[in-house]
């Protein structure tokens, strides 16, 4: 059998699978992580006295420490085996990575296990932020300067 008959039979036999429902259920889970940082935020602006701008911050620190303890008690995998990327791509899904890559290697000791790992993944991430931020702040400084816009 040459290869391009074998992936015939292959694609033939593999099941199917349910492109829209799938979509359907990221949505709806990206949606609900969504509303409930709204909820939060309202929360931050009710109680706390904050403003919309100044309640983002804490917010998103909020949801990123609930999927970390989501996580820790397993219940963070189960959402994400429901919605798929819903549960990936907003805040929560790095909060989630982070934990997650904690808790996978505590056995090798809280220093090159726990704290190591930990940051193999947001290290990067908090630099590309710390630099993504210099830059459009230096663009920004620029234009202001030159005259092209004001602040």
């Amino acid at each position: 059998m040459d290869a391009k008959s074998y992936q015939q039979t292959v694609d033939q036999m593999a099941p199917k699978r349910p492109v829209i429902k799938n979509c359907m259920k990221a949505f709806l889970t990206g949606g609900i992580i969504c509303a409930i940082g709204q909820v939060i935020s309202f929360l931050y602006m009710y109680f706390f006295n904050f403003t919309e701008r100044t309640a983002s911050n804490p917010s998103v620190a909020t949801i990123v420490f609930l999927s970390m303890v989501l996580t820790g008690f397993g219940i963070y995998k189960k959402i994400g085996q429901f919605g798929g990327a819903g549960s990936a791509v907003p805040v929560s899904g790095f909060g989630n990575a982070v934990i997650s890559a904690a808790i996978e290697h505590k056995s090798e000791g809280f220093i090159l296990g726990v704290g190591v790992n930990m940051f193999k993944l947001a290290g990067p991430v908090i630099v590309y932020g710390v630099f993504s931020a210099f830059v459009v702040a230096l663009i920004k400084t620029i234009l202001v300067k030159m005259g092209v816009i004001s602040w």
